[in-house]
């Protein structure tokens, strides 16, 4: 239980859990543990409801699955791509080569960094039986006291108080946006190899996966909820010093200079390479064993590994900053219906046809789609009015009138 839970916390805590709190610290300012709690929920609560929701239905595409073969596909697809050599993947080299190499060395480059980089990953990933092990024993322990080290620092020693001005417009909806950000949510989507580790240790019965994955998401809800309240202080510690003007990653070598002065960026910098290279080994190891199962194991699961590593390598040479911004749009679309399969799957009990997922899903993935094109400068004012749009869940009321749609749809599910 523990040694998956430590997985889990290693799997989720990854690049964007680096980057993100200490600036939701900065710009929440007085607000900062409201802008900490809708993060917190956005990340980690969410990603705890997808790991029950998988436990449910069985598997990751049981969660999908309702809403017909080929959108069932196609969605997991677009999730794996994104929490794989799209944008996630590449981002852990990204930041990795930006927070712990740069600011030690100069010159090196990028693109010889990010080869060798996947070249640790690659050999990491390729015997799929022992990522949960590797992770949870060897890795975790040593990421966990670097960042407790900065963290007590941080709390008994502060940067600066806690100011009273808060520098962005709407704080829950900022915190929720960090959350989705992280990816995490959509990560758990295809973390089923938590529950290959949980049988393979002996908890095959229903009510035995249930405990143990309910303990794991404990351990690992607690760990992440330590590291995260401490990461968003030491950002809120820093107003004094900075505005939304800075750059995230600045921001975060700031921080580790300012309290553990020259010497402690070395520790950080182990810190951040611990954090995306176990990242980087469950996302590159989960999404070749989804595109090997697709193919219906006619592309082994080592092929995979290698293509998503040489195609990560070459993304990840883009940089950080033009990942993470054309991160946003795609999770916006990707983001709703996932969340409403999600929703649905843990009261499959009471859905009376396959109609409610197909019209749910649907409703809540026209109106992202709306709510993008809105954001590139199409007049949709009227999405304002939605409940919930202030909280960037406008897609909430449509995907729930397209669900009761689909109850008069009256078909029976397969």
């Amino acid at each position: 239980m523990f040694v998956i839970g430590f997985a889990l916390f290693s799997m989720f805590f990854g690049a964007g859990n680096v980057i993100f709190p200490p600036y939701l610290g900065l710009g929440s300012g007085a607000q900062w543990l409201l802008g900490f709690f809708c993060y917190y929920m956005a990340d980690i609560g969410l990603a705890l409801l997808a790991l029950f929701a998988i436990l449910r239905s069985g598997s990751p595409e049981g969660i999908t699955r309702p809403i017909g073969a080929v959108p069932s596909a196609v969605l997991m697809s677009a999730i794996v791509l994104c929490i794989g050599p799209m944008l996630a993947i590449p981002r852990t080299a990204a930041t990795t080569y930006e927070m712990s190499l740069a600011p030690l060395v100069s010159g090196v480059s990028q693109a010889l960094f990010s080869a060798l980089f996947f070249l640790v990953i690659l050999l990491l990933c390729l015997r799929e039986s022992a990522v949960v092990d590797i992770v949870g024993k060897v890795l975790t322990p040593a990421l966990l006291i670097g960042l407790l080290v900065l963290i007590v620092k941080g709390v008994l020693d502060p940067i600066g108080p806690v100011p009273e001005r808060v520098l962005v417009d709407n704080v829950p909806r900022t915190g929720i946006e960090a959350g989705y950000q992280t990816m995490d949510v959509l990560a758990a989507m295809v973390f089923g190899i938590m529950l290959k580790s949980a049988r393979d240790k002996g908890h095959t019965a229903p009510r035995d996966q249930f405990r143990v994955v309910a303990g794991a998401g404990a351990v690992a809800g607690a760990a992440l909820l330590v590291v995260y309240l401490g990461l968003t202080y030491l950002g809120v510690t820093t107003s004094r010093f900075f505005d939304l003007t800075v750059l995230r990653t600045f921001l975060m070598v700031s921080i580790v200079r300012s309290l553990l002065g020259s010497s402690g960026i070395l520790l950080f910098s182990v810190v951040v390479a611990l954090a995306c290279v176990t990242t980087a080994v469950a996302l590159v190891s989960s999404a070749a064993a989804y595109f090997s199962r697709l193919s219906g194991e006619r592309v082994p699961y080592w092929l995979l590994t290698v293509v998503i590593c040489l195609f990560s390598a070459v993304v990840s040479t883009f940089g950080l900053e033009q990942i993470v911004s054309i991160a946003g749009p795609i999770l916006d679309l990707v983001y709703p219906p996932t969340l409403v399969l999600i929703a649905l799957a843990l009261v499959r009990r009471w859905i009376p046809n396959d109609w409610v997922y197909r019209l749910a899903a649907l409703g809540a993935l026209v109106f992202s789609l709306l709510s993008v094109l809105r954001h590139w400068g199409m007049d949709l004012a009227f999405l304002d009015a939605l409940p919930l749009a202030s909280f960037g869940f406008g897609w909430v009321a449509p995907a729930a009138v397209c669900g009761a749609l689909g109850l008069l749809a009256g078909r029976r599910p397969a």
